[in-house]
């Protein structure tokens, strides 16, 4: 410090503590950091928080919030991090279905060998049924029938006649268990009598299509497989049928006279309508039944049509009566849409639904999979005790109502029926005039829910009203239809139930007959086994744990149950949540104490359950840890923790391994779960680590417990003893209500800080009365600054209403006190005693022994210590509503009056501490206006500006600056030219710029965005645009002298910053100053750039640096700039981008150069071709082109001659490099003069012509003037040296170019090739040069000419002979499409309706102008695109005939 005072914490680095922390690792709880942001600084952080707080520690052990940071959180880790580590190591995978292989069963079904002992076999099982018995249709016929207990009761189909109907396909069990209706292979139905199996009951047989179409029966077509069977209602004798080719039939099988009368109904389906659709099947149903079979499940091998019958079920009786049974509802679902037919009281169809997506982007395989499955109503009271599902709504008392889902595909859809009653009038028979009122049901069907996924469906079923199981090729899944989410998924391979050959093998139904839920239970009829399963419930789960073992899993799962945050179903919960949380919080607490029981039991140390891998014996370790965990976790979520310190507490300390429970219990302790803890167990707590000298340990325990649950007399000791302030602020202020000890103990610290500094031989002196005496003696200051530093965090938590360190919200009647409490002490005008009574003591702050106690001492002290960070403390204080009590006898009045009295008169007050004082004051003056603001005096406020402003610390120039702006708003000094030269010498820029704009003083706002170091490029750009508008308006455009001298001064600041920008600026604004700045401009090359965005804005305004430069849009030269400037620009031009003066002078109006001028100009700076340009350009071309040609020889000559020499030098390559870049530039301008005149019509041919050889002269006169010289050196080798050859190849390049152009215009009567050609070599001929060596030059560049367009040609050649084979393909497989023939949609004529005869081709030829099709001439019969066939004669000659 300047003054020798205290250093203040600012000069204080986190780095000056390292070696600190090395050597005092139990001392210091964290690396220092101090806010050297704070809401004193003119950058305020963007935090939420009011206050500061502590900052996180480095360290794993320690992390007892102490110093100040500016983030309010706390410094412990989040909630039960330590559980989730410890649930992730020990959960076991969830099990969610438990199946059981049906063994008897399969030993009879699977085994060909176990059969044979047993009897005759069957055959390999094909469908089954199990709803009250177990069936299992075979390959042979048959259906075995078991009960659940895998006893065969019997066999149906045992006689001869067995096989005659093909494999079983289809099974269905009736409501009472005592009839069985069996779907054939070959379209056969029997219905057999479980009392005499051997026989069937009644038997459908399949028909025939002509005894259908006589009218004479009804039903299956021989040979389509019965796909489904089902019982309508109750009846014995009520099925419905469903086959392959899409019919569907109610068939009644009654008797009369003792004769079999079956009655027939088709419900869904068109019959096929040529025997085609169905031949073949006995052939492969024959091959079937003798069990040539690769596999027992029955293929499909041809494509699914669209009508097919996915799935077709009736709806079953519930366990409770429902309306809608009484109408024999069937539900049908074909891969198009879904229908539900009523065949009571007469067959009507109450719904269909097409599918949406039948038309869009569904995957073929997709199409064809579809399920159905019924939930029928059932009594509310017989469910679960969870109540109804959601989607089956029924006023209170009665059933549900029935549910059907279906799938699509990869959705899948519920439908709630009901039925509302409807009174109508019907007419009397027998007196029709009258009218009969009559109750009429009316079905209604309500879509509830919907849901779809990434896969197909392949079979559903109902587990119960709540949940649905669905099965796709890879999966189980369970299905909440409450909440249409999915609770369960686990894997499953199709493959288990049949193996498919290809994807259009696959016959997607069979697992729909392999899949059946019947009271929960679900089974599986899959390629080898039987296998029989259950979705576990909660419970299951939670005895599954118990029976294993493993007490800690049950116990977290119950938790996570209590919790409804458990993954998967959630069977035998009920809905209601306190309900919920009674039934599981009381299996909790059982499993608990059983847990803690069996944790302790001695059979844990003689059943080898806990045996160590490496030998060591019984390690129960594991064991006990994970016990606590889940018991705390448990114990929390029930809100009573008595288990956990009455009985769990006692089975630890009873057995000698408390350290366990207790390392345990810490982890909850402080991450704040729990805060309330037995007195008894927080002193073994605290106790357990002083013991092992973890005092921070023992520091964050203190502070994290309850208050009440605290021995105040071990904490205080340990605290004392070992330095722990945070925990002994903690115990003072929340234990024993004193919020005044702990900042006497810390006031104290920091006065032995500031002696130490001052006096080192008081490093060694002891006194009982303060902490710090107790201290080590190494390192005695700088390891007491980081505890002393805790008084401004605990001041700023207390002061706010916050109890240190927690930062948890104290209670009001604390707060109260505790503000109360400090304030008075802190602000008292003298020393104060304490504690108070006979046995306090003086609590004095001078830094010498007997030394005079200034007035305020503490507040001096703080001060004296670090300002900033006291004076941080108390702007947050100062916005607590407690200062909003006017009765409080310190208010902010108070304390601002005690600021002002102590900063002119402490004489060991630092600087930066009086530059705080200041800023503090004057951003809280303006505030708090009605409570500080209007009892403050003129002359101290003028003062506290003064100080602001007269202060010399750079560093805090911008945060002084922002204070005065704070109390400039509030208050106006009475002398403004006195104010404006303290600001100035101040650097208060932003200050004097509000003041200058108010006062319109132009000149000196300028000055103050020139003079502001603060201000950066594009800010000083846009601020004097701004300002120079604003100038102009007000001046209608004639500035003032002093603006713009203002402006010249402040031009080499803006050159520094941005040439182009201070351009731009200058020309819209005060172009008149655009001399001025060129000789303010010493380097040509930034004239150039200056001048260069001015003429030619267009080439520079990619480089601009600044956003939005004025005038940077316009792409016109400036008209602002004298001729003199102009002439400059041309002739750094000339010097720095010399091709670029043709494009300057062609872009500028022709007025805006003295082109006399231009063109002296360019011949001092060598720019030929500009001069050639502008003779061409004024209509003198000849002129032009004489110019072009003697300016080449010239430079011929000169780079003839600089081959002469041997290129050592850099200059003399560098000078050949640039002759022969003139000698380009004047053949690229000669080129375009040319091609130019070549387009015009009003130039005479001969100009045109004499143009191009002019131009092509000069060029081969340069190749040969230049190959001269080279021959002439290279004499002697006969060799030219690489050099040469690369220039001539350049100039012969540039003449072939230039014939490349020439042909490029084609040949015509104005431009004749032979002539021009004949004129060259002429020329060429006639030259001085030698003629041998002339001809030669031309020969090879004429040569190399004609093989470039020789190799076009070929090239072109080539490219046609390809376009031409493809355009032939392509015509040709057009006409092999045309004259191919179609098939037609139909075997009729669309117009008489008449069958076309079968050996009728029909031919197509598609008619020119028109959209139809029509036959050859050898044919007779006529199609249309549409593929409607015709009859030659029925065809109509226009599309309107066809109605």
């Amino acid at each position: 410090m300047s003054d020798g005072s205290s250093p203040s914490l600012s000069s204080f680095h986190p780095g000056d503590t390292s070696t600190i922390i090395e050597d005092f690792p139990s001392k210091l709880t964290r690396p220092f950091l101090h806010p050297t942001i704070s809401r004193l600084r003119s950058f305020v952080p963007q935090t939420s928080n009011k206050h500061i707080v502590s900052v996180s520690n480095h360290r794993d052990t320690i992390s007892s919030p102490s110093h100040l940071s500016i983030s309010r959180t706390s410094s412990t880790n989040n909630l039960h991090s330590h559980s989730e580590e410890d649930i992730n190591r020990r959960t076991p995978p969830r099990e969610v279905f438990r199946w059981a292989v049906l063994q008897d069963i399969g030993q009879q079904i699977y085994s060909r060998k176990a059969a044979s002992v047993l009897g005759s076999f069957h055959g390999s099982p094909t469908v089954f049924s199990a709803n009250g018995l177990i069936c299992i249709g075979t390959d042979r016929g048959r259906v075995l029938v078991f009960d659940f207990k895998q006893q065969l009761k019997c066999i149906c189909g045992a006689d001869d006649t067995a096989e005659v109907g093909g494999p079983v396909t289809a099974l269905a069990l009736s409501r009472d268990h005592t009839f069985i209706a069996v779907g054939h292979y070959h379209g056969h139905i029997k219905l057999f009598d479980l009392s005499r199996p051997q026989t069937p009951a009644r038997f459908v047989t399949p028909t025939s299509l002509a005894a259908v179409a006589s009218g004479r029966k009804e039903g299956h077509i021989e040979g389509s497989r019965i796909l489904s069977v089902d019982f309508v209602g109750a009846r014995h004798t009520a099925i419905v049928s469903a086959d392959e080719v899409g019919l569907a039939f109610y068939h009644s099988l009654g008797k009369v006279m003792f004769v079999e009368a079956t009655d027939t109904l088709r419900v869904l389906g068109k019959y096929p309508e040529s025997i085609r659709d169905v031949q073949g099947k006995h052939d492969n149903a024959t091959k079937l039944g003798k069990g040539n079979l690769t596999d027992h499940r029955l293929r499909d091998s041809r494509p699914k049509r669209g009508n097919t019958i996915l799935a077709m079920t009736c709806l079953p009786l519930g366990s409770c009566a429902h309306s809608t049974e009484s109408y024999n509802l069937i539900a049908l679902l074909t891969p198009a849409k879904l229908v539900i037919v009523a065949l009571k009281p007469s067959p009507r169809t109450w719904f269909r639904k097409h599918r949406h997506d039948i038309n869009e982007t569904v995957p073929g395989s997709s199409r064809f999979r579809g399920c159905l499955a019924w939930f029928p109503s059932i009594d509310i009271h017989s469910t679960t005790n969870d109540g109804p599902s959601a989607i089956s709504q029924q006023p209170k008392g009665l059933g549900t109502h029935p549910v059907l889902a279906y799938s699509w595909g990869r959705e899948i859809y519920l439908l709630r029926i009901s039925e509302t009653r409807v009174q109508q009038k019907v007419k009397s028979s027998k007196t029709p005039e009258k009218f009969t009122i009559v109750d009429v049901g009316k079905l209604e069907f309500e879509e509830v829910l919907r849901w779809s996924t990434d896969v197909d469906y392949w079979a559903i079923q109902w587990l119960n009203v709540h949940l649905l199981l669905a099965c796709t090729a890879t999966h189980f899944e369970v299905w909440d239809v409450r909440t249409g989410t999915r609770v369960e998924h686990v894997p499953f391979d199709v493959a288990s139930i049949f193996q498919p050959e290809s994807e259009d093998h696959i016959d997607y139904g069979r697992l729909a007959h392999c899949l059946r839920v019947y009271k929960g239970r679900i089974f599986l009829l899959g390629r080898h086994e039987l296998k029989a399963g259950t979705l576990l419930s909660w419970a299951d789960r939670i005895l599954s744990f118990v029976e294993s073992g493993d007490f800690l899993n049950a116990i977290d799962s119950c938790r996570l149950y209590y919790l409804g945050t458990a993954p998967g179903n959630r069977i035998g919960l009920p809905d209601d949540p306190v309900i919920l949380q009674t039934l599981v919080g009381q299996r909790m607490r059982d499993l608990m104490s059983a847990s803690a029981r069996y944790a302790f039991a001695e059979e844990r140390f003689t059943d080898n359950t806990h045996v160590t891998p490496d030998g060591r014996g019984i390690d129960r370790t594991s064991l006990f840890e994970g016990l606590v965990n889940v018991s705390i976790d448990a114990c929390i979520v029930l809100g009573d923790l008595e288990f956990i310190f009455e009985d769990l507490f006692e089975y630890y300390q009873n057995a000698g391994i408390t350290p366990i429970f207790l390392k345990r219990l810490e982890k909850y302790v402080l991450d704040g779960s729990i805060r309330a803890i037995p007195p008894r167990i927080t002193q073994r707590l605290v106790a357990i680590h002083a013991d092992q000298g973890d005092f921070g340990e023992a520091e964050q325990l203190i502070w994290h417990i309850d208050p009440d649950c605290l021995d105040v007399h071990q904490a205080i000791t340990l605290c004392r003893e070992n330095h722990l302030y945070d925990a002994l602020i903690y115990v003072y202020t929340r234990s024993l209500r004193d919020f005044v000890t702990p900042l006497v103990d810390l006031l104290n610290l920091i006065r032995q800080i500031q002696r130490h500094r001052r006096e080192p031989k008081l490093l060694g002196i002891s006194t009982k009365d303060n902490l710090a005496s107790q201290m080590p003696s190494t390192h005695f200051s700088e390891t007491m600054v980081l505890d002393a530093y805790k008084v401004y965090t605990y001041l700023a938590d207390t002061l706010s209403g916050l109890v240190y360190p927690s930062q948890r919200f104290m209670p009001s009647e604390d707060a109260l006190l505790a503000k109360r409490s400090i304030y008075a002490f802190l602000f008292f005008g003298t020393s104060h005693v304490w504690p108070e009574g006979n046995d306090g003591k003086f609590i004095l702050t001078s830094e010498e022994e007997g030394g005079v106690e200034p007035t305020y001492p503490y507040v001096r002290l703080l001060l004296r210590f670090d300002a900033e960070a006291f004076l941080h403390t108390m702007d947050m204080a100062f916005e607590d509503d407690y200062f909003n009590d006017d009765s409080q006898s310190v208010n902010r009045l108070v304390i601002i009056r005690i600021f002002l009295e102590i900063l002119p008169s402490s004489s060991n007050l630092s600087s930066s501490a009086r530059t705080m004082l200041n800023i503090f004051i004057a951003r809280n003056v303006p505030k708090y206006p009605q409570s500080i603001y209007t009892y403050m005096l003129p002359s101290a406020l003028h003062d506290i500006l003064v100080g602001l402003a007269t202060d010399v610390d750079a560093s805090t120039r911008e945060d002084r600056q922002l204070a005065a702006e704070y109390l400039l708003s509030v208050y106006s000094p009475h002398n403004n030219e006195k104010a404006i030269k303290l600001f100035q010498e101040a650097g208060f820029y932003r200050i004097l710029r509000n003041w200058y704009r108010q006062d319109h003083k132009w000149n000196y706002l300028i000055s103050t965005f020139v003079e502001d170091p603060d201000v950066d490029a594009a800010e000083i750009f846009e601020s004097l645009e701004e300002v120079l508008s604003t100038v102009a308006r007000a001046s209608k455009g004639v500035f003032p002298e002093e603006v713009l001298a203002a402006t010249m001064r402040a031009i080499p600041l803006l050159l520094e910053t941005g040439v182009t920008e201070t351009a731009f600026l200058v020309d819209k604004h005060v172009s008149i100053l655009h001399r001025q700045v060129l000789e303010e401009i010493t380097s040509p090359y930034k004239q150039f750039v200056y001048l260069r965005c001015l003429i030619e804005p267009g080439s520079v305004s990619e480089e601009v640096s600044w956003s939005n430069p004025p005038g940077i849009r316009k792409l016109r030269p400036s008209r602002k700039l004298d001729e003199s400037s102009k002439m400059l620009y041309l002739q750094l031009l000339c010097q720095y981008d010399a091709s670029g003066v043709i494009g300057c002078l062609d872009n500028v109006d022709d007025d805006f150069f003295e082109w006399t001028k231009v063109v002296s100009i360019c011949e001092q700076a060598g720019v030929h071709e500009a001069i050639v340009w502008y003779l061409d350009k004024h209509g003198d071309t000849q002129a032009a082109f004489e110019k072009l040609k003697a300016v080449n020889t010239t430079l011929a000559l000169q780079l003839g001659e600089s081959l002469l020499f041997e290129h050592t030098t850099l200059e003399n390559a560098m000078e050949t490099q640039n002759l022969l870049s003139k000698l380009n530039a004047l053949g690229d301008i000669g080129l375009r003069i040319c091609s130019k005149s070549s387009v015009l019509d009003s130039l005479a041919s001969s100009v045109v012509e004499d143009s191009w050889f002019s131009l092509l002269g000069s060029q081969i006169d340069t190749a040969q003037t230049v190959s001269g010289f080279c021959k002439y050196e290279g004499r002697e080798t006969g060799v030219m040296t690489l050099d040469q050859e690369e220039i001539l190849n350049s100039l012969r390049s540039s003449v072939q170019t230039t014939f490349t152009s020439l042909m490029a215009l084609g040949s015509s009567s104005a431009l004749s090739f032979p002539r021009l050609f004949k004129r060259l070599v002429e020329s060429a001929s006639s030259s001085s040069s030698s003629s041998r060596s002339s001809y030669s030059e031309f020969r090879i560049i004429l040569t190399g000419m004609l093989d470039s367009y020789r190799g076009e040609g070929d090239l072109l050649l080539i490219t046609s002979r390809l376009v031409e084979r493809d355009l032939f393909m392509a015509v040709e497989n057009l006409a092999r499409t045309r004259s191919r023939g179609s098939k037609a949609q139909d075997v009729v004529c669309a117009h008489c309706k008449k069958h076309l005869q079968e050996n009728s081709s029909i031919a197509t030829e598609r008619w020119e102008g028109s959209d139809w099709t029509k036959s050859g001439e050898g044919g007779w019969v006529v199609q249309r695109i549409t593929g409607l066939p015709f009859h030659r004669k029925c065809f109509p000659l226009k599309s309107n005939d066809i109605g």
